[in-house]
């Protein structure tokens, strides 16, 4: 059956069948492209089969090795030092590290130098490790084989890598291009290919491509070797619609355009093989020059970060400014009294008669000593945290698909944080939200609607309500003569079915629910494009239906207007599908599901297998095609006029319901009333519906018209379109309506769940894609961006074909552009009614003019005020400026995820990108920063790890800054004791340790590890989620306030330690605490507080929480005694300190707990004054959590877990509550008329006259 199947392919001559779209004889004029040939723009010349011609210039192009990294041998050592010093922190380091090369440190040059060698080294080696995961993913497609012709009729594998321009390669059926190529000859006999663009533009739709004649006879590997040509074209450009140039063979030339050219990341469908002479290689092909290179990304907390850094800056300059005056004063002044220290003028830090020289001397070195203040270990922590943050991202098992057996992967870790303060996402359509899979779900046929009216917002809203039956909508029976409201039972073992992913597992438990029923979808099997149960229909039974004639036409049609090849056997009676769309392949199965099944097609012959009602039997019966006008985006119909065996002559017509319903006959327009209100009905569900019908021809006005459509067909010139669309007019008319199918465009799983929780969690949805208008406006029905009461403005372009040139034409399009943007904005700023949802569509040509500088601000103001936006027919181009204009404009986050070449501009765009590692190609997951295998996943990673990491982060930062200003304070305050000479209190190994061991492990487990709520919660209350999109954790009130929180604990340290041993004799022996002493207590209350500090921070403790914490603060004592036992030649003043001097006096110990306490107390306060007066969500959560009120008190729970969903205006919840209100106000209704009836009736008069009532 599959050769069968390939003969009757290879022998089918499309281009004689089709009417419109590439068939056309070839009209145009090569000479006027000739005159192109050579200027700027048109240089570029391809030597077919000689690609040895093209390794010297001036032919030499680029090679077809394709690359996302952002570095290479070369580059990678200034790029990344240029990354890792355009942060402030470590700029000043690299300052203080040259410094300390001089007299003016008061630090040994290695103490400083080896810290910055080491924070800079891991982060440069953190670059280089993510990088070269992208060259491994590149090298994965560049890796790719192809067959390549190499002389003599022979082709081998060759890496896509290795493909030059010049090449002839043979690509079989479902494989990529490798780059653009030519078409010269397909296996069918005319030359014609159908080629998948959604990774270029996101269409579902193939494209068929026709070589040019001259190259028929090329359809073998033999005739290849003596094959030579020559291509003149346009250069390099990212247009992937246009194409100029001329094929220079056999002494003749032939014009090219777009329909001979299959463009590279685009894949054969249908076609068992096509040979193609390669164009554009690598970084010229336009897939490519669509593409940006991959940007270089920071977080905004580590932008803002870089203004904490100048804070903290502005306090070392100002308290170093405060040393030098302080010290230039003193010496200038006293220190000429104190004869002991005699000073000497040549001295520059203390020479009395150069105070100002002294004074910028003392600057300098206290800009070194008070270092401290800037975290320099904080860069290199936190890119240790967000390496941290990603494993525990990608080993996520909730997050891992086993349909695809691929998980969630963080391709760099820079930007975990910013995934908690998304506000914007911009969404692909195709691959993204759907599965490139139709459907067919319901159908209209004769004004009866079948396939079940329930859908999941009736069944949510019927639990909701708490009501035990639903009413389905009305049907009405035209050929019954009766109109009956159909009522279904639904049962609780079949509401998951129905209800498919939305959550049906939370309305299973219901008691309502028990003994109610419904149809089974799945009930017996499932078929790959047949969703479709409903007892009236199936098994037969239509055949017993009134409107039996209705009916078989109805599946005739479905069964016969196509395009589409049986191609193989897959069980018994069964056969498969190949089709231009998806849709058609659905309609196939459907039509053979019901008895129609679609087996043979020739030349000029369809034959079906259709069941006879009459004969209750399967027959086989031949349909002569006679003529086939395809469908196009503009007819938006499709007809084949076909000869019964009788000889009878039918027009079967599929088609846009608004196109095909002004095409009726007055006598086949019954069941358009019934029909209209199905189809409102199958657009609110998110279906995609096309309307069948017919007509039957007479012999002769078939002859008559024939003739006139032949004539055009063969017309050459461009008056051909019209005198063609002309003729179809005329016989696309008059026709009797059968119904309407829909088919669903099969959303990914969990997609309309993941979009409610996303809504509720303030994030707004924007939708751009390459598909037409209607298609866009049904998926969003379908994944509950649209909702049939949201007031829709279609923005679009009004071109006047009278303009004498193009600037007037863009001129008035942009006034009437300008015009609609005006007009709806002031119906925005006029509603009265403020919960009224907006939603914005626009299609590509408006969009082209949208978005030029002088009407952007005016789109975008709109735009942002909607509650939807859908943007269609939008280019990758187009796609990427989008993105930068939201950027831009609303200055909020923004997030892009597809799954397509054509999604790469726009995802390296965004501030984070995500990639779909869905079944086509690789390049949105290698542009991107983070790939989901599935979009329902974007839910966890935003409103749980993106939650977690902007929390830990901000923690993080804060702490570091807190115990930095600790740390570095002391030293300062030790200056007043010293006469600002700069001297220094604690030990260089002391200063060393403080961030390397000490405290660096305890902040590292709070970036990794730390939960303020669990993952279920975050789920459950998704508003937590607006903490990070209004900058709550990370805002410069609490920025300012750990500062001063750190300078009061500092304050509270150094005076208590300074004082307190000084009181008595720090020793039996009656000695007093020295400098060693003193700076050892200072140092170990600083120790005790920051240790302390994190653990009052902490919400979530784990073992390894207290092992880092408290085991930092027992290393601190190890340190001490291995220190101390050291020879005084390398431990200094530090020789046997604790267990000599201060370890065994009580006074040191009590000093310690003491200080701590007071030092934390402020902080302790503040804690319980917020949590007690002025709670955040998070704390309101986490008290709950601990009184266990979620499981002991489950109605309070529940409670505040609906008072926390913030109300939307966009999601599956939104329109629940719409159907809800819109149900409640129904009841209310019929009540009150129940209640007008009876007081109205006779009977509630004389009851009320009854002596009962007196």
């Amino acid at each position: 059956m599959r050769e069968s199947s390939r003969r009757t392919k290879r022998k089918i001559r499309w281009s004689k069948l089709y009417t419109f779209s590439c068939f056309r004889p070839p009209s145009a004029d090569p000479d006027p492209i000739k005159s192109l040939i050579g200027r700027p723009g048109f240089s570029r010349v391809v030597f077919c089969n000689n690609p040895h011609l093209h390794r010297m210039k001036p032919h030499k192009y680029p090679t077809n090795y394709v690359s996302t990294t952002k570095y290479n041998v070369v580059t990678f050592l200034p790029r990344s030092l240029f990354e890792q010093f355009r942060r402030v922190a470590n700029l000043y380091f690299l300052l203080a590290a040259v410094l300390s090369l001089t007299s003016l440190s008061p630090f040994t040059p290695p103490s400083l130098i080896i810290p910055l060698v080491f924070v800079v080294g891991i982060s440069m080696l953190k670059e280089a490790v993510e990088d070269w995961h992208r060259f491994l993913q590149d090298l994965d497609v560049n890796s790719r084989v192809i067959k390549t012709h190499i002389g003599e009729g022979v082709f081998v594998e060759k890496l896509w890598q290795q493909v030059s321009v010049g090449d002839v390669v043979r690509v079989q059926k479902d494989q990529y291009f490798p780059s653009d190529l030519l078409l010269l000859s397909s296996s069918y006999e005319d030359g014609v290919c159908y080629v998948e663009t959604m990774n270029l533009d996101g269409e579902t739709n193939l494209k068929a491509k026709r070589c040019v004649e001259a190259t028929l006879g090329l359809n073998e590997d033999d005739n290849m070797s003596k094959f030579e040509a020559t291509i003149y074209c346009e250069d390099p450009n990212p247009n992937l619609y246009s194409f100029v140039g001329n094929l220079e063979f056999q002494n003749e030339s032939h014009p090219l355009c777009p329909a001979q050219v299959l463009l590279r990341d685009s894949k054969l469908r249908n076609t068992e093989y096509i040979y193609g002479a390669v164009i554009f290689t690598g970084p010229d092909t336009k897939a490519v020059r669509n593409s940006m290179k991959s940007p270089s990304k920071r977080s905004r907390i580590e932008r803002k970060m870089d203004h904490v850094i100048y804070v903290l800056f502005s306090m070392l300059v100002l308290i170093s400014l405060v040393t030098s005056i302080a010290s230039a004063l003193l010496v200038s002044s006293q220190m000429r009294s104190w004869w002991y220290l005699r000073l000497q003028d040549e001295d520059p830090f203390f020479s009395p008669s150069k105070p100002v020289l002294s004074a910028i001397m003392q600057f300098i070195r206290a800009l070194v000593l008070y270092g401290y203040l800037i975290p320099i270990s904080l860069y290199v922590s936190i890119e240790v945290v967000k390496v941290l943050q990603a494993v525990l991202i990608n080993k996520d098992i909730q997050m891992f698909d086993e349909a695809t057996c691929q998980s969630v992967r963080a391709r760099t870790s820079n930007l975990n944080e910013e995934l908690g303060q998304v506000s914007i996402i911009l969404s692909d359509k195709t691959g993204t939200l759907t599965c490139n899979q139709m459907e067919f779900r319901k159908c209209s046929i004769a004004g009866v609607s079948y396939g079940g009216d329930l859908n999941e917002v009736d069944l949510a809203a019927s639990h909701r309500m708490n009501s035990d039956m639903v009413a389905c909508r009305s049907s009405v029976d035209e050929s019954d003569a009766t109109s009956h409201i159909e009522i279904c039972e639904i049962s609780a073992d079949n509401i998951g079915t129905q209800m498919g992913y939305i959550g049906a597992s939370e309305y299973l438990g219901s008691p309502n629910l028990k003994n109610l029923k419904i149809p089974d979808a799945h009930r017996e099997y499932s078929i790959k494009g047949f969703n479709f149960r409903d007892d009236r229909l199936m098994n037969g039974r239509w055949t017993c239906n009134s409107n039996v004639y209705d009916i078989t036409m109805f599946f005739r049609v479905m069964a016969l207007c196509h395009t589409g090849i049986p191609i193989e056997d897959d069980q018994a009676d069964k056969l498969k599908f190949e089709a231009e769309s998806p849709e058609e392949v659905a309609f196939l199965i459907t039509s053979q599901e019901f008895g129609f099944q679609f087996c043979k097609r020739t030349q000029s012959v369809m034959v079906l297998k259709e069941f006879d009602p009459d004969l209750g039997s399967i027959v086989k019966r031949e349909y002569k095609l006679l003529n086939l006008l395809e469908f196009s985006s503009s007819r938006k119909r499709m007809s084949v006029i076909v000869s019964t065996e009788d000889g009878q002559i039918f027009l079967l017509c599929k088609g846009a319901d608004s196109i095909i319903f002004e095409r009726l006959a007055d006598n086949g327009r019954s069941y358009q009333e019934a029909t209209s209100l199905h189809l409102s009905c199958y657009a609110e569900d998110g279906f995609r519906t096309l309307a069948f019908a017919y007509r039957r021809v007479e012999r002769a006005d078939y002859e008559h018209w024939n003739s006139i459509f032949m004539k055009a067909k063969t017309t050459v010139g461009p008056e051909r379109d019209e005198l063609l669309e002309s003729a179809s007019e005329m016989i696309e008319k008059d026709m009797i309506l059968l119904g309407v199918a829909a088919v669903e465009d099969k959303l990914q799983k969990g997609v309309p769940e993941c979009i409610d929780k996303l809504a509720q969690g303030g994030l707004k949805i924007w939708l751009l894609t390459g598909d037409k208008k209607e298609t866009a406006i049904n998926i969003g029905f379908a994944c509950s961006l649209l909702r049939q009461d949201m007031r829709q403005f279609h923005l679009s372009s009004v071109i006047n074909s009278g303009c004498s040139n193009q600037s007037e034409v863009i001129l008035v399009a942009k006034k009437a552009l300008v015009s609609q943007i005006e007009s709806f904005s002031q119906e925005i700023n006029e509603e009265h009614n403020k919960h009224m949802p907006f939603a914005l569509v626009v299609d590509g040509q408006a969009l082209e003019i949208a978005l030029r500088s002088d009407v952007k601000d005016q789109f975008l103001q709109l735009a942002v005020e909607c509650a939807s936006v859908i943007c269609c027919r939008v280019s990758p181009k187009q796609k990427a400026l989008i993105t930068r204009l939201v950027k831009e404009f609303t200055g909020k986050t923004t997030l892009a995820i597809g799954d397509g070449a054509n999604d790469v501009g726009m995802i390296q765009e965004a501030d984070i990108g995500v990639g779909i590692s869905g079944l086509e190609g690789m390049q949105a997951v290698m542009a991107s920063d983070f790939s989901l295998p599935q979009f329902r996943f974007l839910e966890r990673l935003l409103m749980v790890h993106g939650h977690w990491c902007y929390n830990r982060i901000s923690k993080m930062i804060l702490y570091f800054i807190y115990k930095n200003i600790v740390f570095g304070l002391t030293l300062f305050y030790y200056e007043f004791y010293t006469s600002f000479s700069g001297q220094v209190l604690y030990d260089d190994w002391y200063m060393t340790a403080f961030n390397v061991l000490l405290t660096s492990l305890p902040v590292i487990s709070l970036g990794v590890l730390e939960q303020d709520v669990p993952s279920d919660v975050c789920h459950q209350f998704p508003a937590l989620y607006k903490q990070g999109q209004r900058g709550i954790c990370f805002s410069w009130k609490r920025i300012i306030g750990w500062i001063l929180n750190g300078v009061v604990a500092s304050l509270i340290i150094f005076l208590s330690t300074i004082h307190a041993p000084s009181i008595v004799a720090f020793s039996g022996k009656g000695n007093v605490a020295d400098i060693a002493h003193l700076g050892t207590i200072t140092y170990t209350c600083v120790i005790w507080t920051v240790n302390c500090q994190i653990a009052l921070i902490i919400s979530h403790f784990t073992w390894i929480q207290h092992l880092f914490i408290w085991g930092s603060i027992l290393l601190w004592y190890i340190f001490l005694l291995a220190y101390g036992a050291l020879p005084p030649s390398y431990s200094h003043t530090g020789f046997q300190v604790l267990t000599e001097a201060i370890g065994g006096a009580p006074s040191f110990w009590i000093i310690t707990l003491l200080v701590v306490v007071a030092s934390l107390l402020p902080y302790f306060i503040y804690m319980v004054l917020q949590r007690t007066f002025y709670p955040l969500d998070d704390h309101v959560i986490q008290e709950m959590k601990h009184c266990k009120k979620d499981i002991f008190d489950k109605q309070m729970w529940l409670r505040e877990q609906r008072n926390s969903k913030r109300t939307t205006q966009v999601g599956f919840s939104a329109r629940v509550d719409v159907k809800i209100h819109h149900l409640k106000e129904a009841i209310q209704q019929s009540r009150e008329s129940i209640y007008k009836s009876f007081t109205n009736s006779p009977i509630y008069r004389t009851l009320r006259s009854s002596p009962l009532f007196q």
